[in-house]
């Protein structure tokens, strides 16, 4: 199994920095988030062991946030290698969450984070800008996520 960190970087070296494309460490969060949920839908086994918390703005992976914390609202620059140990199953759950996630921006990929189930069942009680560092469940994020999935004939 992989880190949230591999995770992570797996998408920091999907970016076209030659294009002029960034990427920040609130979207980085979120990409890491879908990619844990849709690998409990498609794989139904998680892709890190690292729990992810319900912030204030939305999903995150404390380990995640510490590695980038230094970049604080700045796009991230730094990447790793990029080459992975990821399975081909575990590749294919990534590209599609990039293929699907990776051109929306860090707020709107907030602001749709915020209105699905499992962040908000986890936040349940809390003001929207309230410290949390309660997890958000792989049953929730399973559950939830399987609904969408699109099933081709």
């Amino acid at each position: 199994m992989q880190s949230a960190l591999d995770v992570a970087e797996y998408f920091l070296c999907r970016v076209d920095r030659d294009a002029g494309d960034t990427i920040s460490a609130l979207k980085l969060q979120k990409l890491v988030y879908y990619a844990q949920a849709w690998s409990l839908v498609l794989r139904n086994e998680p892709l890190f062991s690292e729990d992810i918390q319900a912030w204030a703005h939305g999903p995150a992976v404390y380990e995640v946030w510490n590695h980038y914390k230094d970049y604080k609202h700045t796009d991230i620059l730094e990447t790793g290698p990029c080459e992975s140990d990821f399975s081909e199953d575990e590749l294919e759950v990534l590209e599609e969450v990039w293929n699907t996630y990776g051109e929306l921006s860090a707020r709107q990929l907030e602001n749709l984070t915020h209105s699905e189930q499992p962040w908000i069942e986890a936040r349940k009680g809390l003001d929207s800008g309230a410290k949390s560092q309660e997890v958000i469940s792989h049953e929730t994020m399973k559950s939830y996520y399987e609904k969408y999935l699109v099933v081709e004939a």
